[in-house]
C-alpha cells in the first residue's frame, strides 16, 4: 500500500479557474496553478522537509543548504555552484514524456522555481512515458496534472502551471526556457527573445520523435563556463627545473601528469628557483607524460635546488552561441554520440526540420506505417535540403527517414528518459555556469531498437491501450513479448528507481504470464530523496524494494512485481536458486560495488542470462549490455588495479591526497574496529584468549595485546570529558609529537648516503601543528574523534555539547 497523499493547497477546477486564496502570477494572460510549499497542507504524520534556510552574506540573501538531502550533488556541483542553482526560475514547456521527465530531474535537483507549460490535454497515448498521468486523467490539462505529484518530490521548490499561450514577455521572469513540443517559426521567435535579452535567458529545445531525438542550446551570445569539466585542478611535484629558454620542469614518476598544452600553472614550495613563486600563472607546452615544457625564460633565474609544487589554474572559457534561425543553416560541429553513425546528425538535422514542415502543411504527425506520408516527409526532406547551402547532403538515406517518419508521433519512455536526463543537466550548466554545455545540436537515434523481422502496417495499429505509442514503433508481437518478460532487478537506489519507472511505462511483466522481482536489503535514508524519486519524506526507515515496487505500481497497476529483501549473494543462494534463475528471461542490475556485480556477472554467466551492467560516479556514467554467446561479460575485463604507497610513505612521508585518505582510514580501522573487537573477544573469554595469543608467540600477537591492554586501562573512557581529553591528546600525538620526531632525526638540512638531500621530491618536510580553536579542521577533529571514541564505549554525549559555540568553550578551557 502506498501511503496517502498530500493534499495541495492549489484547487484546479475542472475549466482550469484556480481558487481565490491561490495568488495568480501578475503577468500574462495565461491561467496559473501554484503549489509552493507555504501551500502543501500535510497529515500530522506526513511532516515535510524544512524549506531551505536563508543567512546573511554581505547583504544578501544566502541558501543554506541541506546537506543531509543534497549531500551527492554538493560533492560535485560545489556550494555556490548549488546556491546559484537554487536561486534559479525554470519553464518547462510540453509535459509529455521528456518534459515530465526534464521537470522531475530539475525538482530533485532542487531549483527555486518551475513553471510547467502544456496547452493540451492528457490522452491515452501519453500514458506510455508520463509516468504521473493514469487513466483517470483523460482529458486533464498535462501541466496542471502533474503539479502536485511532482510538488511531493521536493517542497522547497514552487511548482506552478501555465495551461494558456505564451509570450515573450512571460520567458523574463526565468533563467533558463525548455520547450519540448514546439513549432520551429515559434521556437525562432522565443529565442530570439531569449538570446537578444539582457541578461540573455538560456534557451533549450529538445524533443523526442520514436526511436529518434534531438536537443538544441542557446545559452546568449557570451556564456561564460565557470569551470569546463567540474574537476580539481591537476597538480605535481617537482623533481627538476632547467634554467632554459623555454624551461624544462620534470616531475616524480610517481603519478602521471594530466596537464595539457595550453593550460595555465602555479608553482609554489620551489626553493633555489623562488622566482617561480611569484602565482604567477605560467603556460604549459610540449606537455608530456612526467614533464613539461614552460613558455618562459629562466636562464637569469637562481639555479633550482628541491622541492616544488605545480597546479594548474582553471580558466573560465566563453561561448557564442548562435540563435536558432542562424544555427539551422550553419549547425557547425555536431556532437556525436557514436562513431559508427558519423554522417547521421546531419540526416537528422533534415529529417526535424522536415517533420516540422509536414506537420505545418498537413496538421498532424505522419501515420505509423504509412509509405504515402513517408513519401511527403521525404519530399520535404529533399526540398529543404536543396537550401542548404555549404551543408547540402550528396546522398539521403530514404529507409531511415521511413522509420523517422513511422513513428514521429510516438513519445517513447527510454527515449524520454534519456533526453530529460540530458536536458535536466544542460540546464544546471545554464543555470550555475559549471561544466562545459552542449554547443549547440545534438542529435542521438536507437534505430536497432527495432525488431529485425520487417514490420507489417497492421502490426502497428494502435489497439486503444495505453501502450499504443510503442505499439506504433515496435509492433504489438513485441509489446506482449514485454508483457510476459520475466525479469530481476538487484537493487532499488537511483539506478534502480530509474528502471522500475521505465519498466511500469514500457509494459514489461505486466501480465500474469510475466513478473519482475526486485531486491534490495537497505532503507531509505533522507539523503537518497535528492535523487530517488520513487520514495518521499514519510519512507525515511522504510524498505527500498517495498516503497519501490508500490510506488511503480501505481504507475501502472498491470505490473506484476514482488519486492524482496536480501542482498544477491552466495549466502542467499537458497532464495535465489536454480529454479528461480532458469524462470528469468533478463537480470538489471542496480548495484553501488563492484564485487556484487562480479556475483551477479557470474550468475548470469553460468544460467547464461542476458545482464544489463550500469553505474554512475557524479556526472560520469557507464553502461554495459551482456548478452550470451554474443558480447563480453562484465568480469571479463577489469581495471588495473590501483597502484598501493609503501606503509612508510603513507605514514611518514606522504605527498598526495590519496596517502593522506590511506593512513586515515588504516588509523580509524585500528583504533575503533580492530582494537574494541579484540578488547571484547578478551573480555568474553579472557583465558582463552590470552592461550591463543601465548600460542601464536609473535610480534604481532604480542602488538595486538598491547594495543588491548591500553584500551582497557591507560587509554579506557568512562566519561564523556575523558573521550575529550583522549581526542586532544591523539590531536598531540599525530600532529605534533610525531611531526617533531621525525624532523629530529631528519632535520631539513639531513643528505643520504649519497650526498643528497634527504628533503628532496616527492618528500616534502612536515611542520608540527598547534592547536587552535580558532581553526575549524582543528575543532572538527576533536568533536568528531571525541564522539567516535563515545560511541566506541557506549558513553552519551553531554547534552550541552549541541553547539558549535559549546564545543569552542569547553576546548578554550
Amino acid at each position: 500500500m502506498l501511503p496517502s497523499k498530500r493534499t495541495c493547497g492549489a484547487v484546479v477546477e475542472e475549466d482550469g479557474a484556480v481558487r481565490a486564496e491561490v495568488p495568480k502570477k501578475p503577468k500574462g494572460e495565461a491561467c496559473l496553478i501554484s503549489s509552493s510549499s507555504a501551500e502543501v497542507a500535510t497529515e500530522s504524520n506526513h511532516r515535510p522537509p524544512k524549506r531551505m534556510d536563508y543567512e546573511m552574506v554581505n547583504g544578501k540573501k544566502q541558501v543554506d543548504i541541506d546537506e543531509d538531502l543534497h549531500s551527492r550533488q554538493l560533492a560535485v556541483y560545489g556550494r555556490e555552484t548549488m546556491r546559484r542553482l537554487f536561486a534559479s526560475s525554470v519553464l518547462v514547456s510540453g509535459l509529455q514524456g521528456l518534459g515530465v521527465e526534464i521537470a522531475k530531474n530539475l525538482v530533485l535537483a532542487g531549483v527555486k522555481s518551475i513553471t510547467l507549460h502544456d496547452e493540451g490535454k492528457v490522452e491515452l497515448w501519453d500514458l506510455a512515458s508520463n509516468f504521473y498521468f493514469s487513466e483517470d486523467d483523460v482529458g486533464k490539462n498535462r501541466a496542471t496534472t502533474c503539479v502536485q505529484k511532482l510538488q511531493e518530490l521536493n517542497n522547497a521548490v514552487i511548482i506552478s502551471a501555465l495551461n494558456g499561450a505564451l509570450s515573450q514577455e512571460q520567458l523574463s521572469d526565468f533563467q533558463a526556457v525548455v520547450f519540448t513540443d514546439i513549432s520551429l517559426e515559434k521556437a525562432i521567435e522565443f529565442d530570439d527573445y531569449c538570446h537578444n535579452h539582457q541578461p540573455p535567458i538560456a534557451f533549450i529545445k529538445s524533443e523526442t520523435r520514436g526511436l529518434f531525438g534531438n536537443v538544441f542550446c542557446d545559452f546568449g551570445p557570451k556564456f561564460t563556463v565557470v569551470d569546463v569539466d567540474g574537476e580539481e585542478p591537476h597538480t605535481g611535484i617537482i623533481a627538476s627545473i632547467s634554467n632554459d629558454n623555454p624551461a624544462l620542469v620534470s616531475c616524480v614518476d610517481d603519478e602521471r601528469l594530466e596537464f595539457q598544452d595550453g593550460d595555465l600553472v602555479v608553482f609554489s614550495e620551489v626553493q633555489g628557483m623562488t622566482e617561480l613563486n611569484d602565482g604567477k600563472p605560467r603556460k604549459v607546452t610540449s606537455a608530456r607524460p612526467y614533464s613539461f615544457a614552460l613558455e618562459e625564460d629562466t636562464t637569469g633565474f637562481g639555479t633550482y635546488s628541491r622541492g616544488g609544487i605545480v597546479t594548474q589554474v582553471k580558466q573560465p572559457k566563453v561561448l557564442q552561441f548562435k540563435p536558432l534561425r542562424i544555427a539551422l543553416r550553419d549547425p557547425g560541429d555536431f556532437l556525436l554520440s557514436d562513431f559508427s553513425k558519423i554522417g547521421r546528425p546531419n540526416l537528422l538535422h533534415l529529417a526535424f526540420q522536415a517533420l516540422d514542415s509536414f506537420r505545418h502543411d498537413i496538421g498532424r504527425f505522419p501515420m505509423a506505417g504509412s509509405e504515402e506520408d513517408a513519401q511527403k516527409l521525404i519530399d520535404l526532406a529533399f526540398k529543404i535540403n536543396e537550401n542548404m547551402g555549404a551543408c547540402k547532403l550528396d546522398e539521403i538515406d530514404r529507409k531511415l527517414l521511413y522509420h523517422f517518419s513511422s513513428g514521429s508521433r510516438s513519445v517513447l519512455n527510454p527515449m524520454a528518459a534519456i533526453f530529460g536526463g540530458i536536458v535536466g543537466q544542460e540546464v544546471m550548466k545554464a543555470c550555475s555556469g559549471k561544466f562545459h554545455p552542449l554547443f549547440q545540436f545534438f542529435y542521438f537515434d536507437s534505430l536497432e531498437s527495432l525488431p529485425t523481422e520487417p514490420l507489417e502496417p497492421n502490426d502497428l495499429k494502435p489497439l486503444n491501450s495505453r501502450y499504443d505509442a510503442q505499439i506504433s514503433v515496435f509492433g504489438a508481437k513485441l509489446q506482449h513479448k514485454m508483457e510476459e518478460t520475466k525479469a530481476f532487478i538487484v537493487g532499488a537506489g537511483a539506478l534502480g528507481c530509474e528502471f522500475l519507472k521505465n519498466l511500469a511505462l514500457m509494459g514489461v511483466c505486466c501480465s500474469q504470464k510475466g513478473k519482475l522481482t526486485i531486491t534490495d536489503d537497505d532503507v531509505i535514508e533522507k539523503s537518497n530523496l535528492s535523487r530517488q524519486f520513487l520514495f518521499r519524506d514519510w519512507n525515511i526507515g522504510q524498505a527500498k524494494s517495498t516503497v519501490a515496487a508500490a510506488a511503480a505500481a501505481a504507475i501502472n497497476p498491470r505490473l506484476h512485481i514482488e519486492a524482496l529483501q536480501n542482498r544477491a549473494s552466495p549466502e542467499t543462494e537458497n532464495v535465489f536458486n536454480d529454479t528461480f534463475w532458469e524462470s528469468l528471461d533478463v537480470v538489471i542490475n542496480a548495484l553501488d560495488n563492484v564485487t556484487a556485480r562480479m556475483y551477479m556477472d557470474g550468475r548470469c554467466l553460468y544460467f547464461q542470462k542476458p545482464l544489463l551492467e550500469s553505474g554512475t560516479l557524479g556526472t560520469k556514467c557507464n553502461t554495459q549490455m551482456v548478452v550470451p554467446h554474443l558480447t563480453e561479460n562484465y568480469g571479463a575485463s577489469r581495471d588495473p588495479p590501483e597502484k598501493q604507497a609503501p606503509m612508510c610513505t603513507v605514514h611518514s612521508f606522504p605527498h598526495n591526497i590519496d596517502h593522506c585518505l590511506t593512513w586515515a582510514r588504516s588509523e580509524f580501522e585500528g583504533m575503533l574496529e580492530k582494537t574494541p573487537n579484540e578488547a571484547n573477544k578478551f573480555l568474553t573469554n579472557p583465558g582463552e584468549y590470552v592461550g591463543a595469543m601465548k600460542a601464536a608467540g609473535d610480534a604481532q600477537a604480542r602488538d595486538v595485546l598491547e594495543r588491548v591492554i591500553e584500551c582497557l586501562d591507560k587509554d579506557r573512557c568512562d566519561t564523556f570529558e575523558d573521550c575529550i581529553t583522549w581526542a586532544r591528546v591523539r590531536f598531540e600525538d599525530y600532529f605534533a609529537n610525531r611531526v617533531k620526531q621525525l624532523t629530529f632525526t631528519f632535520p631539513e638540512d639531513a643528505l643520504t648516503s649519497s650526498g643528497s638531500p634527504f628533503w628532496s621530491a616527492p618528500k616534502r618536510f612536515p611542520r608540527p601543528l598547534q592547536f587552535s580553536t580558532s581553526d575549524p579542521s582543528h575543532v572538527d577533529f576533536i568533536v568528531s574523534s571525541s564522539i567516535l571514541r563515545a560511541e566506541t564505549f557506549g558513553i552519551p554525549i553531554l547534552n550541552g555539547l549541541r553547539t558549535q559555540r559549546s564545543w569552542l568553550m569547553l576546548l578554550t578551557k
